[in-house]
């Protein structure tokens, strides 16, 4: 029987499962869109604007505590127009009013909460509240604006002009010049900061920040900087023993609330997936520990096994609650581990740590990794290899019960910018270790994005779900796909990932880009105008839209021989030089473009028939300052052009079009790229 509500509000009629989840609240919730904001106005009505996500755990709490609460509802109903915005559906809406927050609070997070005018612009905001808090606020701040309209109104114009100025960034036009020694100089208060006992940045909670990573496995490597490569090497070793990373079926989590990496916030995203996967197949290829290979290869089985469809599409994320308890899925008391783990118990405990390094809340362990697989079969007097049975039997093992218990909620939309952060993900794991599986996985992904999700004329929808795509994309989505789209031509050396690539770039050029600046906006010229038009120029967990979009215009300017695209690219990063020692890993990907400029940027031209066997061993050296590209037979392409020896594989190693005398040597080929 389908269930009857009590409740129901305007939310039922969307497709996020965020927003879906509080459409039986008595809130009266309205999604954001033109006749929301239309009846705000016309009812002289205050915006009460609440964002988060549907694997939030606070966000779950402030639902529960408030607004499935009648008597707060009615507070909320009577002054103001509610509205719910899930902020990886609506990152444009989430950026405005997070600036607001942040300047008004200094700092940020999720349940966001904030009061506006009725035409958006915001005048206070937090994230969460108890219930007595929340409606003692909210209240109050109805009131002013009875009284004392204009104080608020005024407030409300200096904080959005503050929000516009935010993130804005103007031309730089000092000449071109970057070197050794800025990087060196942002990477040396920035290495201040590490924690050189248990990996990444001082303190806690501790995020995987897999783009500032990778700049700085490239710089360390491209420097010869020893201390900022076993900087990496170990936060990389912490972060897949700990608990962060899902020891039994793959897969990480979205931050550790420790400094240790033990305990985390259990809800996994792909984004942080996607980039990881691709950090340590990077990792591999630099360091050759099959460690990383072993969370490369588990991270993309939980991603087939929990979050891929039919369609090569990928799912958002998952919960960090099951049963209203955070955590509850992936955790375990002695008792139950006992009766599961019948034989080696003693060694299970030693190797995860059922002890006090990994007990949590409640009695129940975390399951983490303190030592190598060495120095456990040695301690118990077994091979490696035993070892190694041993672990795959008690991970089997324990899948099959932990697939008994109730699942965390499953985020069910595929968002375009994430899909092509874990499609790129594939793309390096087949590049690095040669899965074929890998690389057929990552086709149906991209062949997904652009036969339903990418239309004609280069425009892309941002969110996909229920056969329905919905949402004009943003420029994440454009910069991530391409880029992605540019590492499956590396690949297969099949155009038509380059040629979509050029679509894409070429739509965000006529409709995100700012000739004044030479950077691009968040949002197309083609939206409704919100109270911001925002630039993402800092990178974070993710890197920012700019940074990658000037990475792509270097890239597929490099392999289209297309100037104009690489100039802009230049200038970009240009622009951005004078903050970078400021805030080091909010500019990573800005400075790994740079180095391309810094050190010799090789096009690695191979062809003929055996062209894709050859571009898998080249690439087992790590050498980050590469290109490949390539044709089986005769190709137009410019870089390409009369490149083609009848009956052999030919290898060109060029730099800025000047190629080296062609080889058919693998190791003469790598010693060709210092």
């Amino acid at each position: 029987m389908e269930k009857t509500h009590e409740y129901t509000n305007a939310l039922v009629n969307e497709t996020s499962p965020y927003l879906l989840q509080h459409a039986h609240n008595p809130v009266d919730w309205h999604p954001w869109n033109e006749q929301t904001l239309d009846k705000a106005k016309s009812e002289g009505k205050l915006l009460l604007i609440s964002i988060g996500y549907s694997a939030c755990h606070w966000c779950h709490v402030m639902e529960h505590e408030s607004f499935e609460d009648a008597e707060v509802a009615k507070i909320m109903n009577d002054n103001f127009i509610c509205i719910k915005v899930d902020r990886e559906e609506r990152p444009d809406i989430d950026q405005i009013y997070m600036t607001a927050v942040q300047l008004m609070n200094q700092r940020g997070g999720w349940p966001l909460n904030c009061v506006a005018l009725p035409n958006g612009k915001p005048f206070w905001g937090g994230t969460y509240f108890r219930k007595e808090d929340w409606k003692k606020q909210i209240l109050g701040l109805a009131k002013t604006y009875k009284t004392e309209p204009n104080r608020v109104i005024e407030f409300a114009d200096r904080l959005t002009r503050g929000i516009q100025e935010v993130e804005k960034i103007g031309l730089n036009t000092e000449e071109v010049n970057f070197t050794w020694k800025h990087l060196n100089n942002m990477v040396s208060p920035w290495s201040e900061r590490f924690d050189n006992r248990d990996g990444g940045s001082n303190g806690a909670p501790k995020f995987p920040m897999p783009n500032a990573y990778h700049f700085l496995l490239k710089y360390a490597h491209l420097s010869n900087n020893k201390e900022v490569l076993d900087h990496i090497e170990l936060t990389m070793d912490k972060m897949a023993f700990g608990g962060i990373y899902d020891q039994i079926g793959g897969g990480f989590a979205r931050y550790s609330v420790d400094k240790l990496w033990k305990a985390p916030h259990f809800e996994k995203m792909l984004y942080d997936n996607g980039q990881l996967v691709s950090l340590y197949a990077d990792g591999y290829l630099k360091f050759k520990k099959p460690l990383y290979k072993e969370v490369v290869f588990e991270t993309l089985d939980f991603i087939e096994r929990e979050l891929m469809a039919e369609n090569g599409a990928f799912y958002s994320a998952l919960d960090a609650d099951s049963e209203g308890e955070e955590g509850k899925f992936y955790v375990w008391n002695e008792t139950e581990l006992k009766l599961f783990i019948c034989e080696d118990f003693e060694i299970f405990k030693d190797y995860y740590n059922v002890n006090s390094k990994g007990l949590w809340e409640h009695r129940n362990y975390i399951l983490l990794r303190k030592k190598t697989k060495k120095q456990i079969a040695k301690k118990h007097k077994i091979s490696v290899s035993e070892l190694e049975a041993k672990i795959v039997n008690w991970k089997t093992v324990l899948m099959a019960e932990r697939a008994k218990r109730i699942r965390p909620g499953l985020d069910d939309k595929s968002l375009t910018s994430w899909n092509g952060l874990m499609l790129k993900g594939y793309v390096d794991a087949y590049m690095t270790f040669g899965e074929k599986q890998h690389l057929e996985v990552a086709l149906k992904n991209a062949n997904f994005l652009a036969k339903t999700q990418m239309q004609e004329d280069g425009k892309l929808w941002h969110s996909y779900k229920d056969g329905r795509s919905t949402i004009n994309a943003y420029l994440e989505d454009y910069a991530i796909v391409s880029s992605a789209f540019i590492r499956l031509y590396e690949a297969t050396f099949d155009e038509v990932w380059l040629s979509r690539a050029n679509q894409l770039v070429a739509y965000a050029l006529e409709n995100f880009y700012d000739k004044n600046s030479g950077m691009f906006y968040f949002t197309s010229k083609l939206d409704p105008e919100l109270v911001a038009r925002k630039m993402e120029i800092n990178d974070n967990v993710i890197p920012a839209s700019n940074s990658v979009m000037a990475n792509v215009l270097y890239d597929l300017g490099t392999l289209l021989d297309n100037r104009i695209y690489k100039q802009k690219a230049i200038i970009m990063a240009n622009n951005v030089k004078p903050d970078m020692e400021k805030y080091a890993s909010g500019y990573a990907n800005y400075a790994a473009l740079m180095l391309k400029e810094i050190v010799p940027f090789y096009e690695v031209a191979i062809v003929g028939k055996d062209a894709h066997a050859k571009a898998l061993e080249l690439n087992k050296k790590y050498v980050p300052n590469k290109l490949f590209l390539g044709s089986v037979k005769a190709s137009e392409m410019e870089l390409l052009q009369e490149k083609f020896v009848q009956g052999t594989t030919m290898i060109y190693v060029c730099e800025n079009k000047a190629c080296q005398l062609p080889t058919t040597n693998i190791m003469k080929a790598q010693k060709l790229m210092k």
